[in-house]
């Protein structure tokens, strides 16, 4: 079963880098410098900031359907327009990091879930697939429980 894993549109956050500090913190945004190696997983590139590096940690609306199941929640974003899109390959930032999987039917009702290492995630995303009733996926990052992507039928 062939898979899609995008990183968001970077557009929408694209005019949030050149704010000022004060600006962002008007939005309920920060601006974090990056201290540690694979501490900030960008969910424009799909892969971890570098150190040293400044991205923004924003409140993202990842399941906005009007379900018992809509969420939103913090995500970080590198000011790039490198956005991760590949068949098949589960991203660095996701294969580094145990994820939880949650399968959603067409009207937005989870269906399926489990937990998985990041390396070994195309196995669970395959069998969510093997259920036809499975619209598509959203991967969280199990520790922190962070919306990491959106996997979708390739």
């Amino acid at each position: 079963m062939n898979f899609r894993i995008a990183g968001l549109d970077p557009a929408p956050f694209a005019h949030l880098h050149v704010l000022s500090d004060d600006e962002l913190g008007a939005r309920g945004i920060v601006r974090v410098r990056i201290e540690a190696k694979n501490s900030a997983p960008c969910r424009i590139s799909l892969d971890d900031a570098d150190i040293g590096e400044h991205v923004l940690l924003i409140n993202h609306a990842h399941q906005p359907a009007d379900t018992p199941y809509k969420q939103q929640g913090p995500i970080f974003v590198r000011e790039t327009r490198a956005r991760a899109d590949v068949a098949n390959i589960v991203p660095p930032a996701l294969a580094r990091r145990t994820i939880s999987l949650r399968g959603f039917n067409a009207t937005h009702m989870m269906i399926e879930a489990d937990l998985v290492e990041g390396a070994d995630a195309a196995t669970l995303i395959e069998r969510f697939f093997a259920n036809e009733h499975v619209a598509y996926i959203q991967a969280h990052y199990a520790r922190r429980g962070c919306f990491a992507a959106t996997i979708t039928r390739a």
